[in-house]
């Protein structure tokens, strides 16, 4: 017998060895799977929609009705006036309450020394104050009438004088108050020349 035939038995042999050893694992594995079938009594149950209850949501409490709202707390209709207080007096017929004009005293304030020199002292400061702001403002009117004249442009000649425009407008507003200011101080001296009050008071 020559070495093929020898290698070829022995894998006839194998092949036959291999082929039994898987047939008889084929042949467990069907007898355990019989075995456990019988082992199962009942089948298993399959779950359906009608198994499957709807959750019941709970109820929302009712919701409380607002309260309805008071007579002094109801919105007034539109048109109309809101009511009166009742123990407020209406005024006269043909009654007029008359202005009080600045500087002056009340009634029954006493025009001692302090009342004059605080009547007066207060215009004084007002008017110093408004002679400061006319020089700064005729300093800007005279730049920005400069910067008018030195423009080419058209647009930018046009801002210019509308800044120039409201500079003369407030200058002309600081010179009326300063003329109203003046004169309030020469009607203090006067009225105070007649109640004959010191001349010292008034410096």
């Amino acid at each position: 017998m020559s070495l093929r035939q020898v290698v070829a038995r022995a894998f006839v042999l194998l092949l036959a060895a291999a082929t039994f050893a898987s047939g008889q694992t084929l042949a467990d594995v069907a007898k355990k799977e019989e075995e456990r079938r019988k082992a199962v009594k009942q089948p298993s149950k399959v779950i359906t929609n009608e198994d499957l209850k709807p959750v019941r949501t709970p109820d929302r409490p009712a919701t409380a009705p607002a309260a309805a709202p008071t007579e002094s707390a109801k919105p007034a209709q539109p048109g109309t006036a809101p009511p009166a207080d009742a123990s407020a007096k209406p005024p006269a017929p043909g009654a007029a309450t008359p202005a009080k004009p600045a500087g002056e005293a009340s009634p029954g304030e006493k025009k001692d020394e302090t009342y004059w020199r605080n009547r007066i002292t207060t215009v004084r400061t007002a008017l110093q104050r408004n002679l400061v702001y006319v020089d700064a403002m005729q300093s800007r009117i005279n730049a920005l009438t400069t910067d008018f004249v030195n423009r080419d442009d058209p647009a930018q000649r046009a801002v210019i004088a509308a800044d120039r425009q409201k500079a003369l407008a407030e200058l002309d507003r600081l010179k009326k108050e300063i003329e109203a200011q003046t004169k309030e101080i020469a009607q203090i001296e006067e009225e105070a020349r007649r109640a004959g009050v010191p001349p010292g008071w008034l410096r």
